[in-house]
């Protein structure tokens, strides 16, 4: 989540401290519990293993809730797209982005060195020519160039000040580009803590107040929303 590493969550490779278990959710985005303070701005875990964490943030148990599939479908991206995947972590949706948009390029963006290197690396272990990572600020995505499209997954109620941080990255954006939202639902067994999460009609509301308006959704996914912005006119 291109923002601070008290943004970012285990789960995204991201974090400020040492992991707890990584099983479940919970491990994964560094929350541990509703009784605990997951709840308070920075409560989160550095991560410096990424590869052992890679082996549970990418296998059949996340696709079975995170259905990427189903998110690149809605996202309907052109095959020459540039694409920002904003708290890649490990770079779960990068390399799948990457593959969809084969004549783009996708920047995977983190605030985390360690998170930047693993996709560098990534990239060039899978031969990913159109992928490459950004080491971004705690308010700014730092990105190289404006993108058709920003990818927030499970990474948006990390982020502190989110209208002021998502009325900056409208620059960011080239002409219609989207912003698309993904995150968990407030009834999800999987997830942060409740006091953590926010009701699409939240995201809504603050997207609206930093200059978006809704463009699209999918209510389809297992455990979480899509809400897809454009600049509003």
């Amino acid at each position: 989540m291109l923002l601070a590493p008290a943004l970012q969550a285990c789960a995204h490779g991201a974090s400020t401290g040492p992991c707890p278990d990584p099983h479940g959710h919970a491990a994964m985005h560094g929350h541990q519990g509703a009784a605990a303070t997951g709840d308070q701005p920075g409560y989160h875990h550095r991560f410096d293993n990424p590869a052992q964490w890679a082996q549970r943030f990418e296998g059949p148990e996340r696709d079975a809730w995170q259905r990427p599939d189903l998110v690149l479908s809605a996202l309907a991206l052109a095959p020459d797209a540039r694409v920002a995947d904003v708290g890649a972590g490990t770079g779960y949706f990068s390399v799948r982005l990457a593959r969809a948009v084969p004549q783009g390029r996708v920047w995977a963006v983190d605030v985390e060195p360690t998170m930047v290197r693993w996709v560098l690396d990534r990239a060039r272990r899978e031969q990913i020519a159109n992928l490459t990572a950004v080491l971004s600020s705690a308010d700014d995505a730092l990105l190289p160039e404006p993108v058709d499209l920003v990818l927030v997954v499970d990474t948006y109620h990390h982020i502190d000040a989110r209208t002021a941080y998502f009325t900056r990255l409208r620059s960011s954006l080239r002409p219609g580009g989207r912003v698309a939202v993904v995150d968990f639902r407030l009834d999800s067994p999987e997830g942060p803590p409740v006091s953590m999460r926010l009701a699409p009609e939240a995201v809504r509301a603050e997207m609206e107040a930093a200059g978006y308006a809704l463009a699209g959704s999918l209510d389809t996914l297992p455990r979480q929303y899509v809400l897809i912005f454009r600049v509003a006119q």
